[in-house]
C-alpha cells in the first residue's frame, strides 16, 4: 500500500508573505494608472516608455510597447532598444523579464515569469526569470514559461508553448515545442 500524499496547504499558501509593503504599494499605484496606459494613443511610444521608467522598468530607446500590453510588475521589466511588444501581450512579470534589442514579442504572447513549487504542500510562489534574446521573435499567441530563455535570433512559432529554453538561431514550433530548424541563415 502506498503512503498517503501530504494534504495541500491552501491556507498556508494564501497567508504567506509574497510581496513587501513597498511592492504592494507600487502594484496598487501601477493598477491605478492603467487607464492612462491603456487609453494612450497607439503612437505614444515615448509616453509608455516613460511610464515604465517611472515605475522602475528599464526601457531602451525606440522600444515600441503597444497600449493594450498588460504588465503585472513594471520594475521587473527590461526592454532593450528597438524591441517591440505587440497588442494584447501579457508580461506576467512576477520575476524578471528581459527582452533583448530588436526582439519582437508579437500580439497575444504570454510571458509568464512566475509559478509555484508543487513539491511542497503550501505551494510557495517561485519567481523565475524569462529572457528573450537579441533579435529573437516570439510569434503570435505563443506562451513562454518561467525560467525560459529564447536565444538570440531564435523564432518561437505562433501558438507554440516553450517550457524549456531554445538555443540561438533555432526555429521552434508546437505544443510541446519542437525544434524544426537549427540555423536561420
Amino acid at each position: 500500500m502506498s503512503p498517503t500524499p501530504p494534504r495541500l496547504d491552501v491556507s498556508g499558501n494564501r497567508s504567506s508573505q509574497k510581496w513587501s509593503r513597498k511592492e504592494l504599494l507600487g502594484r496598487l499605484l501601477w493598477a491605478l494608472l492603467q487607464p492612462a496606459w491603456r487609453f494612450s494613443p497607439r503612437p505614444a511610444w515615448g509616453w509608455r516608455r516613460g511610464m515604465l521608467r517611472l515605475f522602475g522598468g528599464r526601457v531602451g530607446a525606440q522600444a515600441h510597447i503597444y497600449p493594450t500590453v498588460r504588465i503585472t510588475i513594471p520594475w521587473n521589466i527590461e526592454i532593450d532598444a528597438e524591441a517591440a511588444v505587440g497588442d494584447y501581450a501579457i508580461l506576467y512579470a512576477l520575476g524578471p523579464i528581459r527582452i533583448g534589442p530588436r526582439a519582437t514579442v508579437s500580439q497575444y504572447v504570454h510571458l509568464c515569469a512566475g509559478t509555484h513549487d508543487i513539491t511542497r504542500p503550501d505551494r510557495p510562489l517561485v519567481k523565475l526569470p524569462i529572457e528573450i534574446g537579441a533579435e529573437a521573435w516570439v510569434a503570435a499567441d505563443a506562451f513562454v514559461g518561467p525560467g525560459v530563455t529564447i536565444g538570440p535570433r531564435a523564432v518561437l512559432g505562433a501558438r507554440a508553448v516553450a517550457m524549456a529554453s531554445i538555443e540561438a538561431d533555432c526555429v521552434a514550433v508546437g505544443n510541446p515545442v519542437k525544434i524544426i530548424r537549427k540555423a536561420l541563415l
